[in-house]
């Protein structure tokens, strides 16, 4: 289960609230582990033209309250994808469109589930109908309820209001932010896996890299090797002399690049994300002085990662360490890691704002905690010649923090 519900419990006693709803695609995974790849893609004017760029037509909701269970409204054409969820209380809306006109063989207990919540009695015609109802049979009417309104469309959101007028409605949406910040065991297993999914597929593809090659042939291979354990793309960004980060470029190497890489796949939702250096030939003693310097950068900030230390820490132990070798043209930084490529808390200079909506208001300089899952990075971009990287991905521990995987950050990457 992604759902950190004791912490989910304790944020609504704090902040009470009766009940809080997902909206947004990532979020209703969180909540219920419900996926379906067409959720974070479908816009209202692909089946309705002319209608508005929002998700309404194939929206879904997901209800954790506080007294009983859990609940998730979801398209008919996608509940299959509820099947086997711990969330048992699936609703749909609209009409099934399914024939029933033929004899239908023996379903097996999954199939018959599924059967059985397509085709129970419901008046529901849009999801937030069914949400209404969900919220009506549960005595909700008149509660306290958490909304993430970052992921409702106004059509929605007006909707809400008009069928609930006597409850309190809160933005909860930094507040399932917050809540998310700290992993339970399932998501940290994901996170792990895909860190090692995609550190042994980078590992590979950039062995392969040579003078004279399009870039595009390592990022190819590393599309195949994430694909073969079961991942999806993410990302893989390079430096062009220094210059900037790219994705699209068709770049051909050099014999004398030394880049920038960066990148991260999906596994079963959550993300990985990190980063080396990339080199055609032995590094300068010089390039090899500031990449060193990255490293120790980084073990700067390891260093102050422990439960109760404000994110800032981290950073600023990070950036004094670059300060030390004379690197001023570099921004360190990091952020968490989870079912977005970053989760909170977000590890920069302390820059006064504050979380806030309408359920939490709090300093974005957010305390660590442990069992949040970590990057740091840095990196030197230096035109004409090249770019520098290190990132790596840590968990905090009860007594500071350790490695998610192993990645060997020791030198910049040379193939044989």
């Amino acid at each position: 289960m992604l759902f950190n519900k004791t912490r989910a419990q304790e944020y609504m006693h704090r902040c009470g609230v009766d009940a809080l709803i997902a909206t947004s695609p990532v979020n209703i995974t969180y909540f219920s582990d419900y996926r379906c790849w067409i959720d974070p893609l479908f816009k209202a004017y692909m089946m309705a033209p002319g209608a508005p760029s929002d998700l309404d037509p194939t929206a879904a909701y997901a209800i954790f309250p506080l007294e009983g269970e859990p609940a998730l409204v979801v398209s008919p054409t996608f509940a299959v994808n509820a099947s086997e969820l711990w969330v048992q209380d699936v609703h749909i809306f609209g009409d099934h469109g399914l024939d029933d006109s033929l004899a239908m063989p023996a379903l097996s207990d999954t199939e018959q589930r599924i059967f059985d919540i397509l085709h129970r009695p419901q008046q529901n015609a849009t999801p937030t109908d069914a949400l209404l109802s969900v919220l009506k049979a549960r005595g909700l009417t008149d509660a306290r309820l958490g909304i993430e309104m970052e992921g409702l469309s106004p059509k929605a959101k007006d909707a809400i209001e008009a069928g609930l007028p006597k409850a309190h409605i809160k933005d909860c949406s930094n507040l399932i932010r917050l809540i998310r910040m700290v992993k339970t065991e399932d998501e940290l297993a994901r996170l792990i896996r895909s860190a090692e999914i995609s550190e042994a597929a980078a590992t590979e593809a950039l062995a392969l890299a040579r003078p004279d090659q399009q870039i595009a042939n390592v990022v190819q291979h590393y599309r195949q090797q994430i694909a073969k354990d079961g991942a999806d793309f993410d990302h893989f960004a390079f430096g062009m002399r220094g210059l900037g980060l790219a994705t699209e470029p068709d770049y051909t190497l050099t014999d004398d690049d030394i880049l920038y890489v960066d990148y991260g796949c999906i596994y079963e939702g959550a993300f990985s994300d990190s980063g080396t250096t990339l080199t055609m030939q032995e590094p300068s003693e010089t390039l090899i002085a500031r990449h060193r310097a990255l490293r120790e950068c980084v073990e700067a900030g390891v260093e102050e990662m422990t439960p109760g230390a404000k994110a800032s820490a981290a950073q600023a132990a990070m950036w004094k360490t670059l300060n030390a070798h004379g690197i001023t043209a570099s921004s360190p930084h990091g952020h968490g890691l989870g079912l977005e490529v970053r989760d909170y808390p977000i590890i920069v200079a302390d820059n006064g704002q504050r979380i806030h909506d309408g359920c939490v208001d709090i300093p974005s300089d957010l305390p660590l905690e442990t069992n949040m899952v970590l990057n740091l990075e840095a990196m030197i971009s230096m035109p004409g010649i090249g770019s520098l990287h290190i990132e790596q991905s840590f968990l905090v521990t009860p007594d500071g923090s350790r490695p998610l995987i192993p990645q060997d950050r020791t030198r910049p990457v040379r193939p044989n």
